[in-house]
């Protein structure tokens, strides 16, 4: 994914009845509000919100998923989880079951109940599915699911699975849709009628590519958000989307490469702004193909590593806004500090690398040649990705200075999954998937094809080790002793540096920028989510 990019990310496409069932009631769905004095904040995203099915993946955005469907249980601060939907949960003593006690206080947004029945109703949904989402372990582990009564229900695995509960707070699959939500088959991977869920928002105005309008749930069991309403503008681009800020058009900038780290340190130098950066939250990564071109060789892999100048990145484009990063975790994540020697910037070594792999320079070219073919990269980047598009041109330059003639590809977010989904690529930008993903959910999906594409899987398919890793990241996610799993996550982590097939710049932050009037804007422990529930605008 893109995590982002999460990451293994698939593309769906609703069949139009649907589509228009789904936000023809919209209206319908709204909880209606009398307050006289609506507050509402406006909000911008590069990209349109999606068809808002909890149970699938683009072109939906996390952060609208999130307003709208809930978990049974939460990722909160400093990784504890959290009851959320359950109040409470008891596990068997050899780890395959879990028995999650209900609220019993919840409604849908359409005043139905939430229960045993629903909750089994959604997993089944989504195990109906399964190939789609066999990236998340937990999918492929689930053996069976129980109501045990209205209010209690029962998850059964196959076998032990250490982040069983970490996994069912992601933001998607296993989130609830109400059941008049459902299409009358039941297969949501088809499509929605309504996006009907527990969540503090409702959608209530959509128009495709322009904006999407959210009310607040007066039906919603936990704290009430502070604001009536939040309007969703589309504005592909950075600069206009700075442009639209200065001018009072939207009231809140919030993410990651939605503008440009130059137009960030500009914004917080007026003085005129909140400005903040939360602390880091995944490592900003290219992937090196080694199933395609020239970056099936090793030595090109590495020559690549090393002719890249991400210091320099850091301070002229970064503003040194971020750090650098030589691994592809953080070594604060859970079995992620592991010692590896980085790859420096040296020139001269790249040079060297790729003479080795029978690249050579050529009197009067300005890039090498083996078997008299010029030595091309093709470099992926989302169009309307500010941060992407700026490093890409930098890595264009360096990469020039040793003879490598990196063209650059722009496409909006949903053409570029579906050219990268391909493998139709020799560099992509990607990155790791932060928490709560990192890193099992990240090392799982490496081993996973899936269904439309998995840009992990894909870069990894030369590696001459690649069936022996796999097996070795089955055995990580279902072992029981804590050293073996260690030393398993430790050869994984230190077989993919050596391979050099992920290239990592440095550990990426959410950005914050808003008016004086607006408060109550802080980072959520997962990065995807915007904090709309504690936000008051004045």
């Amino acid at each position: 994914m893109n995590p982002q990019r999460l990451h293994s990310f698939t593309l769906l496409l609703v069949p139009l009845f649907l589509l228009a069932a789904l936000f023809a009631g919209c209206s319908s769905n709204v909880s209606q509000n009398s307050n006289s004095h609506s507050k509402t904040l406006t909000f911008s995203w590069s990209e349109d919100i999606g068809n808002l099915n909890p149970h699938t993946y683009l072109p939906n955005q996390f952060f609208t998923q999130a307003m709208v469907y809930e978990s049974l249980v939460a990722y909160g601060e400093g990784g504890k989880i959290e009851p959320w939907l359950a109040e409470k949960w008891e596990m068997s003593p050899d780890g395959k079951e879990y028995l999650f006690h209900l609220r019993k206080d919840i409604k849908f947004s359409d005043g139905s109940t939430f229960n045993a029945a629903v909750v089994k109703k959604n997993f089944d949904a989504v195990l109906g599915n399964a190939k789609e989402h066999e990236w998340l372990e937990l999918i492929n582990q689930i053996k069976s699911t129980e109501v045990v009564d209205e209010f209690r229900f029962k998850m059964i695995l196959k076998n032990s699975y250490y982040p069983a509960l970490q996994e069912l707070t992601l933001i998607r699959p296993l989130r609830f849709l109400g059941e008049a939500g459902f299409p009358d088959n039941g297969k949501t991977f088809e499509g929605i009628k309504k996006p009907i869920g527990t969540g503090p928002w409702v959608l209530s105005e959509y128009k495709r590519g322009e904006f999407a309008t959210f009310t607040r749930n007066d039906l919603y069991w936990g704290t009430k958000p502070k604001i009536n309403k939040i309007v969703v503008k589309v504005i592909p681009d950075g600069e206009a989307r700075v442009l639209a800020f200065e001018n009072k058009e939207i009231d809140l900038i919030f993410g990651n490469g939605l503008i440009s780290q130059d137009s960030f340190k500009f914004l917080k130098d007026t003085g005129n702004y909140e400005t903040h950066l939360s602390e880091p939250t995944s490592t900003r990564i290219v992937q090196l193909n080694s199933n395609r071109g020239a970056t099936k060789d090793l030595k090109v892999r590495m020559a690549i590593q090393h002719a890249f100048n991400k210091q320099a990145v850091i301070d002229r484009v970064f503003y040194g806004l971020e750090k650098k990063s030589d691994t592809l975790f953080s070594t604060n994540f859970p079995y992620s500090d592991v010692h590896v020697k980085p790859y420096e910037y040296d020139v001269e070594r790249a040079k060297q690398l790729l003479d080795e792999a029978g690249w050579k320079e050529v009197p009067g070219k300005e890039f090498r040649e083996k078997d008299g073919k010029p030595l091309e990269l093709q470099l992926l980047f989302i169009s309307t990705h500010n941060i992407q598009k700026a490093v890409a041109e930098v890595i264009q330059g360096d990469l020039r200075k040793v003879g490598i003639n990196v063209k650059l590809t722009g496409q909006e977010e949903e053409a570029h999954w579906k050219t990268a989904f391909q493998g139709e690529f020799e560099l992509l930008f990607n990155e790791s998937w932060g928490a709560p993903y990192d890193p099992h959910s990240y090392v799982s999906a490496m081993s996973k094809a899936a269904e439309q594409g998995n840009t992990d899987y894909l870069i990894q398919l030369g590696l001459p080790m690649k069936k022996d890793m796999d097996q070795k990241i089955g055995k990580v996610l279902l072992s029981t002793d804590e050293n073996v799993r260690r030393a398993l996550y430790a050869d994984i982590l230190t077989t993919l540096h050596e391979q050099a097939v992920y290239l990592p710049i440095s550990y990426q932050s959410n950005m914050a920028v808003y008016h004086k009037n607006v408060s109550g804007v802080n980072f959520m422990p997962q990065p995807y989510e915007v904090p709309f529930t504690t936000i008051d605008v004045q």
